[in-house]
């Protein structure tokens, strides 16, 4: 009979972990864990806490309580603590910090322990899988940006860290090159097996970058998953609006419905005379061209048409942007359509919206 199958152990896991400074709570009892090879994204605004969870994991900030774990054992807690050269962690910020001084090759030797030949020989590979081996003997002012970053991620693997934390590392890049950087990155870390924590408040680089998304707000982690199931099924208003653009209708409950100009809508659990806010994405509101003038007639899929006037209309590259102003209360409503679609302000339309694609939520105090 076969043994017991093995329980994985994650590459990283922290646990409760805790900061505050002056009497306020920067990292409120955060706990994730990341395999290897796994890219976990901490998404948020500004002063969330991201950047702090990751100076703690790396060691140059002390927690006040909670634990962390590397490959299953404890190398920080509030009496012992792992200094962080021996951490076997990476770093990597959003100014690559090269030494000006060093060439491209001194750079990615740098911290490289062994004979001469052993750490000429590993700058070498990455550098080649980098595709900077010709800018070796180089130095950091010859290089673009773009290329800088590539010298920072192989400086950053060059010892071969089990761990990569990663800070903002793409936002001094210009969009022309950011996606190709990223993805090459993304690949170099997966063929490595590093566990990846990446840091950023860009929700699409999160859904390009991550397999799991732990999205912070407040010094806590709110909602964590895939990528599809946090945009698909956010736990609340906020969530949703950080992902794109939102709309919200408010109406009040009775019977576990929510009654609103679009129709009725399930409200199951909520207590009658709650007001809720239903809310939903822009790409989601259809514009229906056939019952223009008829009135608003009630379908199975999307409810009731509400009329609407166009207050303006804008292309924005790949999809039209339309504003509208909602006849039965004056509230503005954004709706996106595919491809050019510019009606004229003040053209009457009726609007209904996806039953399945918005999310209804109890109006926050």
């Amino acid at each position: 009979m076969s043994g017991p199958i093995p329980r994985l152990v994650p590459r990283l896991e922290i646990r409760n972990l805790r900061r505050s400074f002056e009497g306020r709570a920067v990292v409120d009892d955060v706990s994730l864990q990341i395999m290897p090879g796994q890219v976990t994204c901490l998404l948020g605004p500004s002063g969330c806490g991201k950047s702090t969870t990751l100076r703690m994991i790396a060691g140059v900030e002390m927690q006040d309580s909670g634990t962390i774990h590397v490959d299953g054992k404890l190398i920080c807690d509030t009496v012992f603590r792992v200094p962080p050269e021996r951490r076997e962690i990476g770093l990597m910020f959003q100014d690559f910090s090269l030494f000006p001084h060093l060439t491209v090759a001194g750079n990615v030797a740098y911290g490289l322990r062994g004979t001469k030949a052993e750490k000429r020989a590993r700058v070498e590979e990455l550098l080649t899988r980098v595709d900077l081996l010709r800018y070796i003997d180089g130095y950091p002012h010859q290089l673009s940006g773009g290329e800088q970053q590539r010298v920072a991620l192989a400086r950053a693997l060059a010892p071969r860290p089990r761990i990569m934390l990663m800070d903002e590392p793409f936002s001094g890049l210009d969009n022309r090159l950011r996606d190709g950087i990223r993805d090459e990155t993304l690949s170099i870390l997966k063929e490595e097996d590093t566990a990846v924590l990446l840091v950023t408040h860009e929700p699409d680089e999160a859904m390009r970058m991550a397999d799991e998304i732990a999205l912070m707000r407040d010094g806590r982690v709110v909602q964590q998953g895939a990528p599809y199931n946090v945009y698909t099924f956010p736990v609340d208003r906020a969530a949703v609006s950080f992902f794109s653009d939102a709309n919200v209708v408010e109406a009040k409950v009775s019977g576990a419905l929510a009654h609103t100009a679009f129709g009725r809508f399930l409200a199951p659990g909520v207590e009658d005379g709650t007001v809720v806010d239903i809310v939903f994405r822009p790409q989601h509101v259809r514009i229906d061209f056939d019952r223009a003038g008829k009135g608003p007639l009630p379908t199975a899929v999307d409810g009731t048409a509400a009329r609407a006037v166009v207050e303006r209309a804008r292309f924005m590259g790949n999809e039209s942007l339309v504003e509208f102003r909602m006849d039965h209360d004056g509230s503005l409503l954004k709706a996106t359509v595919p491809n050019v679609f510019i009606p004229n302000a003040g053209t009457v339309m009726w609007l209904t919206i996806r039953r399945d694609k918005c999310f209804v939520f109890p109006r926050e105090a």
